[in-house]
């Protein structure tokens, strides 16, 4: 099988979305609705890489992840369980270790890239 260099750019290979609200005990406040473009998953499911959206609201960040994100557009926070509030606007970019507890709170509509390593055994 060859492997390519993936472009997420391109169009995604699988496309979903879903409303948090659906999600019991996940949000705080909003109506946060996301749509995310799946580009890779590796074979043994574990990692991943796309581009997500995500309409205004505030949910509990979820755990047992390395995330790291880039911004491409629109602006949101990461506030962390004491209190600490970090905005994030385009170009900025970041990761979101295992072990984080704390919040997103997307202000403005936000597009992201990311790529996740799933540390749940």
């Amino acid at each position: 099988m060859a492997t390519h260099v993936i472009n997420l750019n391109d169009a995604p290979a699988v496309k979903t979305s879903r409303r948090l609200a659906d999600m019991p005990d996940r949000v705080v406040s909003g109506d946060p609705h996301h749509e995310i473009g799946m580009h890779f998953t590796s074979p043994d499911g574990r990692v991943s890489a796309g581009v997500w959206t995500s309409t205004p609201g505030t949910w509990h960040v979820f755990t047992d992840k390395d995330e790291y994100c880039y911004i491409v557009s629109g602006l949101c926070a990461l506030i962390h369980e004491d209190g600490t509030r970090t905005e994030f606007g385009p170009g900025s970019s970041f990761l979101i270790p295992d072990g984080f507890r704390g919040f997103w709170d997307v202000v403005e509509t936000t597009t992201k890239h990311f790529v996740i390593r799933d540390t749940e055994t």
